[in-house]
């Protein structure tokens, strides 16, 4: 797994390599837009409830592998 100093230098490589003035523009509105957003939202009592619920499921071994979802899903897709 890439540390985070490797992506950010990875990602400053790339940035250099740029040329195309619009997208450096569009690039910088994103990441200012998502570094001023890092502010703590506050849960429901209702989000708070599902998470105790998923925390318990995990507990209990109630897990499913991606893969067993996804067939499922495609069962019920068929299915309709």
């Amino acid at each position: 797994m890439a540390t985070v100093d490797n992506i950010r230098n990875g990602l400053i490589d790339k940035i250099l390599s740029i040329k195309n003035k619009d997208f450096l523009v569009a690039l910088d509105k994103l990441i200012t837009s998502s570094s001023s957003e890092s502010e703590i939202i506050e849960l429901t009592k209702e989000q708070k409830i599902m998470l105790e619920m998923s925390e318990q499921d995990i507990t209990n071994g109630k897990l499913i592998s991606q893969e067993a979802m996804d067939k499922r899903n495609l069962e019920w897709l068929n299915a309709m």
